[in-house]
């Protein structure tokens, strides 16, 4: 199948069967939502969604958490992975904020990786996320998502050659909600260990269906 045709089909699934389809971390502002994503590196949006009240009670604002003392954020946020640097680059990312753009989260992906502890995953969620910018970060569900549809070559090994491919196919209007979606899909239908291809309404257009279907034919065949 022709990626454009893959393409088509799987965005009109889509748009057809999830018309909505948003982050599942909860956030009230743009530093909020930073916050919150850069907590969730390696990390469950439960788990954040169960930390950030208290967090956020405490430091409200960056010129808050600017001031605050690196053992008070790991205290915390201590049932969070890698509870030490998060809370290193959480007082880092309040102190330039504060220093450099008022205390503003810039809506720009470059100037938000500036930010210490922001790379261009955690850039894009927020560009798209908070602003509405035609964005795709591609997280490990995004990776494991497209490689397997077909929507990146099995050559892609970086999650920017995935990320390059999806905006290339992706009309800018949507690449806000298709970062959800294929999020949202590999959390709960395409898993890692053992995906629910019978349940998938992807599989038409899948690579990875495809493949595993063939395989189980050829099996029959020629039982070993």
């Amino acid at each position: 199948m022709l990626t454009t045709d893959r393409y088509r089909h799987v965005i009109a699934w889509f748009e057809a069967n999830v018309p909505v389809a948003e982050s599942e971390l909860r956030y009230g502002s743009p530093y909020e939502l930073l916050v919150a994503v850069m907590l969730s590196a390696q990390c469950t949006d439960k788990r954040v969604n169960m930390v950030t009240p208290a967090l956020l009670a405490a430091f409200p604002t960056p010129q808050a958490m600017a001031q605050a003392d690196e053992r008070s954020l790991y205290a915390l946020i201590k049932s969070i992975s890698y509870p030490n640097s998060k809370a290193k680059h959480l007082k880092g990312m309040a102190e330039l904020l504060v220093r450099d753009f008022g205390g503003l989260v810039p809506d720009d992906i470059d100037a938000l990786q500036r930010l210490p502890g922001v790379g261009r995953k955690t850039a894009n969620v927020v560009a798209s996320v908070a602003y509405g910018k035609p964005a795709i970060a591609v997280d490990t569900h995004v990776f494991r998502v497209a490689k397997r549809v077909g929507l990146a070559p099995p050559a892609a090994k970086t999650p920017l050659e995935v990320e390059r491919q999806l905006t290339k196919h992706i009309a800018l209007a949507l690449r806000p909600i298709a970062h959800h979606w294929l999020i949202l899909h590999g959390r709960y239908v395409c898993l890692s260990r053992r995906p629910k291809c019978g349940e998938c309404g992807l599989s038409a257009w899948c690579r990875f269906w495809a493949q595993e279907a063939a395989r189980q034919e050829k099996n029959k065949v020629n039982p070993i």
